[in-house]
């Protein structure tokens, strides 16, 4: 039975790790079609205006987080461990991925405090596990 559970969890990892691959590769397809439609619609050649510019931003930081979970999940496939500092990693750079984009107007304060709270939550967490991995 525990054969099975094992070759269940490595089969379900590989079947989401080459659903990643194909979401990524399509997200940068999908990126650079938007890069060069802004660029072709700019009319000061070449400038685009801050909303095209975190629209760009946006695309490009929800790859990355892509790249970090086909890592995570590559890895987890290959040693059978979840490592948890690069799910915490995973966790950083989508909270900054919404702190960077994040339009103040269209959030309340209680939001807003929210949003600080996971990233210093996020922060303390990866503080207390890096202390506990570092060898003494």
């Amino acid at each position: 039975m525990k054969g099975f559970l094992h070759g269940f969890e490595s089969l379900t990892a590989l079947f989401l790790l080459l659903m990643l691959v194909f979401v990524v590769f399509v997200g940068t397809i999908e990126l650079a079609i938007i890069l060069v439609q802004q660029i072709r619609e700019s009319s000061n050649f070449i400038l685009l205006n801050i909303e095209e510019i975190l629209e760009v931003f946006d695309y490009f930081l929800l790859i990355i987080i892509g790249l970090e979970l086909i890592e995570a999940t590559k890895v987890y496939l290959e040693e059978d461990i979840l490592h948890v500092e690069t799910i915490f990693l995973v966790a950083m750079v989508a909270i900054a991925r919404k702190v960077i984009i994040l339009d103040l107007d269209k959030y309340s304060p209680l939001m807003l405090f929210g949003i600080s709270s996971i990233i210093l939550s996020l922060t303390i967490g990866f503080y207390f596990l890096i202390k506990t991995l570092k060898p003494k």
